[in-house]
């Protein structure tokens, strides 16, 4: 079952892939999983775990929320939800 984040997560790694210039199967090769895993993500057909969203984000050179970007947080009695973002430095 698809979720919206999981769209939404698939469609920023593509845009950030695609304005990198990158192919699905040089990414992989930077993460180690084979292209097909970064195919499934895109399309949101697989669910990406933290520590794949982390080595993605290292590789795109992207802060880990630029995959977030967009998705409304709902504040209905979410205390988290007033929150500032976190923000992690990323090994280059």
């Amino acid at each position: 079952m698809t979720d919206d984040v999981d769209i939404l997560v698939g469609r920023a790694l593509r845009r950030r892939r695609r304005l990198l210039g990158l192919t699905q199967a040089q990414v992989a090769a930077a993460v180690g999983v084979r292209f097909q895993q970064i195919q499934k993500y895109e399309c949101a057909g697989n669910r990406l775990s933290v520590a794949m969203l982390w080595k993605l984000a290292c590789v795109l050179d992207v802060d880990v929320g630029y995959f977030f970007a967009g998705l409304p947080r709902e504040a209905d009695g979410d205390p988290s939800a007033a929150d500032p973002p976190l923000r992690f430095e990323h090994a280059a």
